[in-house]
Order: structure tokens, then C-alpha cells, then sequence
């Protein structure tokens, strides 16, 4: 297990080039945002984990039960820390989008796809309201 990369996969490496050949600018593993999102987008406030099907648990109620207590703990302890941090960041005002390995390795221009709809402004955010300005302020 000490073998298995917890960052910088092969998975999120495909996907940081297709990001980069779409002209994006990012930065990954920000430490002082919930979970440490695999990419961020700062400016459009988007945190994307790009997550392994195992390790996050995809499906895991069918399957749960094919593993040994230690691994049904682990990994039903992932998902409650993975749920966790996804209401942090939404608290925070962060939209979160989850990219699942399978799915990415099936088509991973609809990955990016969804990726880029999140960052593009197509869709109006709500503004920052300013104070307005009063005499005494002047």
C-alpha cells in the first residue's frame, strides 16, 4: 500500500494536458483548501478531484460486501472525509466537480467537457455587492 501515489497519477496527468491543450491555467493540490482538490481554479472559485473508483468508493454499497471489515472501514471512512470536504468547500462558495476514473478513462473529453463548463463564465455568478457609497464614507 505504501506504493500506491496519492497525487500526481498517471489519471491526473492526462487530464492537467487536456486542460493545458484547452488553453486553462490551474494549480493543483492547494493545500489550504478542504481536501487539497487534485485542480483549482482560483479565480472561478472550482476545486475538481479527480478520484480512483476504489480508493473513493464508486458504487460502493454493490460491492461492499465482497471486502474484507479493514477495507469496507477504510474506504467507507474515505467517502465520509470525501463528503466532508465537498460541504466545506460548497460553505466556502467553491463549486466542486468530481471526475471519476472510470468515466474519464471512457471518454475523457466529456471530463474535460464538464470541467470547462464549470470554469467558463456561461453562466452568470451571483457579483459581489459593494457597499454604496455615503457622505460619510467620502
Amino acid at each position: 500500500m505504501s506504493r500506491v501515489k496519492g497525487r500526481d497519477t498517471g489519471l491526473e496527468r492526462l487530464v492537467w494536458a487536456g486542460l493545458r491543450r484547452q488553453g486553462l491555467r490551474f494549480t493543483t493540490h492547494a493545500k489550504a483548501l478542504p481536501g487539497r482538490p487534485d485542480i483549482v481554479f482560483t479565480a472561478a472559485r472550482v476545486a475538481v478531484f479527480v478520484d480512483g473508483d476504489f480508493w473513493h468508493g464508486y458504487r460502493f454499497p454493490l460491492w461492499q460486501e465482497k471486502l474484507s471489515p479493514f477495507w469496507r472501514a477504510k474506504i467507507a471512512a474515505n467517502r465520509a472525509r470525501d463528503a466532508k470536504n465537498f460541504r466545506k468547500l460548497r460553505r466556502m462558495g467553491w463549486m466542486v466537480v468530481r471526475v471519476w476514473q472510470h468515466a474519464s478513462r471512457r471518454d475523457l473529453d466529456a471530463a474535460l467537457t464538464r470541467i470547462v463548463t464549470a470554469v467558463t463564465p456561461t453562466r452568470a455568478r451571483p457579483a459581489r455587492r459593494r457597499r454604496p457609497a455615503t457622505s460619510e464614507t467620502r
